[in-house]
């Protein structure tokens, strides 16, 4: 072959090689990953609609119809009362499931150790598919206790449950609990919360605490506290609990366990962060 011959050849699949490489990327992609990056980064009146389309420099109606898709594929979240948007529920769902391992593994040694000071059982759930799902869990020597690894629990009904419904977004909560208009709370034992105004109530009441609490609502022997494992939003991304039966539980040690599930989470947190 003719070296010029050659050259041109070597010259014309360059250029199809970046044409190729080119063509990979999907501009609409690009676009809703940048409004979701813009959504994570704002607050407060940068947070709208208007505000978010001249952070990314799209114009008003290819955003809004961007943050509408996301919406609905729970993204990101609309608040009606502020007119603003924060990031979804969907998206924690998604890190708990490719990160699940990984946080239960990291948060091992500090499960054993709350474990060890409550003379009690201690574990980490995360969301998977909507739901959540103890993945670790650590037990003290002295503790007899039926194993609550790999099960799902109910949110409304559990103390690991109100904490994620508490720390996440108000607009989440019937999606959450899968609750339709008018339908009250499936009961599991004589003392379960039924009615979802009087669930906001402990719910609200949790977020100033940092804490939740169960008073055997979904199995009536297991009392316990439970606390967020927070990302660097402020979303909650897993849950630590500590819990035990009622004899040894009570309401009495909630304050001191609250404490101690809140320090524990907050110490996975800071391994997730740095890992």
């Amino acid at each position: 072959m003719p070296v010029n011959e050659s050259a041109e050849s070597v010259t014309r699949l360059s250029s199809t090689s970046g044409r190729r490489a080119g063509s990979t990327r999907v501009q609409s992609v690009e676009r809703a990953a940048a409004v979701l990056r813009a959504v994570a980064a704002a607050t407060g009146s940068a947070a709208t609609a208007s505000a978010l389309a001249a952070t990314v420099g799209l114009n008003r109606t290819t955003t809004w119809r961007i943050l509408a898709t996301l919406e609905g594929e729970r993204l990101v979240s609309f608040d009606a009362d502020t007119g603003t948007y924060s990031l979804g529920f969907g998206l924690i769902d998604l890190a708990g499931q490719a990160d699940g391992v990984t946080l239960a593994r990291s948060a091992r040694v500090v499960l054993q150790r709350l474990a060890a000071e409550a003379r009690e059982t201690a574990a980490l759930a995360v969301v998977r598919g909507g739901a959540l799902t103890y993945v670790a869990e650590a037990t003290a020597d002295t503790v007899v206790a039926a194993g609550w690894q790999g099960r799902e629990v109910a949110l409304h009904a559990t103390s690991t449950g109100k904490v994620l419904l508490a720390f996440s977004h108000p607009a989440e909560l019937r999606p959450l609990l899968r609750l339709p208009h008018g339908q009250r709370l499936p009961r599991y034992t004589p003392s379960t919360v039924t009615s979802l105004s009087r669930l906001e109530e402990e719910l609200a009441v949790t977020r100033e605490r940092g804490y939740a609490v169960c008073r055997g609502e979904f199995e009536s022997t297991a009392w316990g506290v439970s606390a967020p494992v927070l990302d660097l939003a402020g979303h909650p991304v897993a849950v630590v609990s500590v819990w035990g039966p009622s004899e040894r539980l009570g309401e009495d040690r909630f304050a001191d366990l609250g404490a101690l599930a809140i320090g524990g989470a907050a110490e996975i947190a800071g391994r997730r962060t740095s890992g």
